[in-house]
């Protein structure tokens, strides 16, 4: 073994500059002739131009998972005799509420119209203004 016979066993590659001359063939690695052969060559695409055509959505779009009760009027209430219960299993019996995919919904009773009958009220939502008038009725809320 000499000095002048060592040889690299990875000897160094020189990195090919691309688009320098004819050695990368006849466009030198730019495409064809015209206008796509030419520097600056920066075409919209066609469907950016469709994109920016569209409205944009505005508003905030985030469905709240909260789900919320269905109101139900306390002048609807009359339907029901003195020392009834009011319940939401009483009030989809009545046709008052519908279920929601197959389980009865929350309810929320709110002040609109007039009680003047005695109800017992469960499992619902009662606004301030409901209970005031069901309590003045002589009903109770549990």
């Amino acid at each position: 073994m000499q000095l002048n016979t060592l040889k690299r066993e990875h000897p160094n590659k020189k990195a090919r500059l691309v688009g320098r001359g004819g050695t990368r063939g006849k466009t030198s690695g730019r495409g064809g002739k015209g206008q796509t052969a030419r520097a600056g060559n920066k075409r919209r695409p066609e469907l950016r131009d469709i994109i920016k055509k569209l409205p944009k959505l505005r508003g905030y779009r985030f469905k709240s998972f909260k789900i919320k009760p269905n109101p139900i009027n306390i002048g609807e209430l009359n339907v029901y005799k003195g020392g009834e219960t009011v319940n939401p299993k009483s009030l989809f019996e009545k046709k008052l509420i519908e279920k929601e995919g197959g389980n009865l919904p929350k309810v929320k009773i709110l002040g609109s119209g007039e009680i003047n009958i005695k109800i017992t009220v469960e499992n619902c939502e009662v606004s301030s203004s409901a209970r005031a008038k069901i309590e003045k009725a002589g009903g109770t809320i549990k």
